[in-house]
């Protein structure tokens, strides 16, 4: 696998930016979070005036060998149909980034499903059918895990070349918030089951189910010597569209794109892949507070404060297109709006007066 080499943005605009940001025509600290956002647009582009070109939403999809052991509400055919409606245009994703004009794009990273040959809109990284079922064994090889994180980084390297510096990550697969929960759980050291939510809906019975599931699968890795290494977990609880998520957002942060972080499941693809390169981090906007109770873990560890809190809990990436507005609001209020030299304003009186 190839070494991703990510810097952290050089912070000596840092300063310039801020000082932009004040002089505008408004009181200090007036647009709140959307002044960070606009710093922070500054330093990933290194510039006074950046500029958002191409956005595109990328969905991942993968299934999950442990959701036929009852981790979900919904049965595992849900995930190629869901595919399916992506590709149709008929998904919640689909209608946000119309509206929002993103690009879109399926990434089939491990469907257990033929969708057949070439499909408008539908990328085929397929590593396998499904990953192995982790209650028994590691969900997948560190050669499957190495080689999902290769094809993602692929991916982006081609939306960067086409002129694209934002990149919204949305995932499908029936069970992956199980596996988000124990990635979660091995990597921010927060008790199981308070990462363990409902996902697609299950009542408490299931939930119950669920979190003796995941931590049965969770005994037979540490009885195993499973540690707590980004990669191993990875290999061991992922889906392939997580694995493949975690490339693709190596390969971002390394091309000094934007990369907008949707909810719990991106969340634990974020959360590795900080893991693997801590820079990342500065280039990540966190998009939505997700119902998913796992998801207040991989926020806190990230330090992230998100953008919106709608009670969204579908996934997709239906966050991140939701907050790419204010993504671009940010910007353009720094590219557009009069300070108060330009506009003959008066600043407040001094104490004085």
């Amino acid at each position: 696998m190839h070494s991703f080499a990510i810097a952290a943005p050089d912070r000596a605009l840092e300063n310039s930016l801020k000082f932009a940001v004040d002089r505008k025509t408004k009181p200090l600290g007036a647009l709140g979070q959307l002044e960070g956002l606009a710093v922070q647009m500054g330093l990933i582009q290194q510039s006074l005036a950046p500029r958002l070109s191409n956005p595109q939403m990328l969905v991942f999809a993968g299934d999950h060998g442990a959701a036929k052991a009852g981790v979900s509400a919904y049965p595992q055919d849900v995930t190629w149909q869901m595919v399916e409606n992506f590709l149709a245009g008929g998904a919640a994703i689909n209608v946000f980034a119309r509206h929002n004009g993103l690009g879109l794009s399926v990434v089939d990273a491990g469907v257990a499903h033929d969708f057949g040959d070439e499909r408008e809109g539908l990328i085929d990284l397929k590593i396998a059918p499904g990953t192995a079922n982790y209650l028994e064994q590691p969900a997948m090889t560190a050669a499957q895990c190495a080689q999902a994180i290769e094809q993602g980084a692929g991916v982006v390297l081609g939306l960067a070349a086409a002129g694209c510096n934002a990149i919204g990550f949305g995932e499908m697969g029936i069970g992956n918030t199980a596996s988000a929960s124990l990635i979660t759980h091995c990597l921010t050291g927060t008790p199981l089951a308070a990462c363990v939510g409902r996902g697609t809906g299950l009542d408490d019975g299931g939930l119950a189910r669920k979190q003796a599931l995941l931590d049965q699968a969770l005994r037979r890795y540490r009885a195993a010597g499973g540690d707590d290494d980004a990669f191993a977990v990875l290999a061991e609880f992922g889906g392939f569209e997580i694995a493949t998520m975690v490339g693709a957002m190596l390969a971002a942060a390394e091309a000094k794109m934007v990369l907008l972080i949707d909810g719990f499941i991106v969340g634990a693809a974020a959360l590795v892949a900080s893991r693997l390169a801590p820079e990342l981090l500065d280039y990540c906007v966190f998009c939505h507070r997700s119902a998913e109770p796992g998801h207040a873990a991989q926020l806190q560890a990230m330090d992230a404060e998100p953008l919106l809190d709608l009670g969204l809990r579908l996934g997709e990436g239906t966050g991140a297109a939701l907050a790419w507005p204010l993504v671009a609001a940010a910007v353009a209020f720094l590219n557009e709006m009069a300070s108060f030299e330009s506009a003959g304003v008066a600043e407040k009186c001094s104490e004085a007066a």
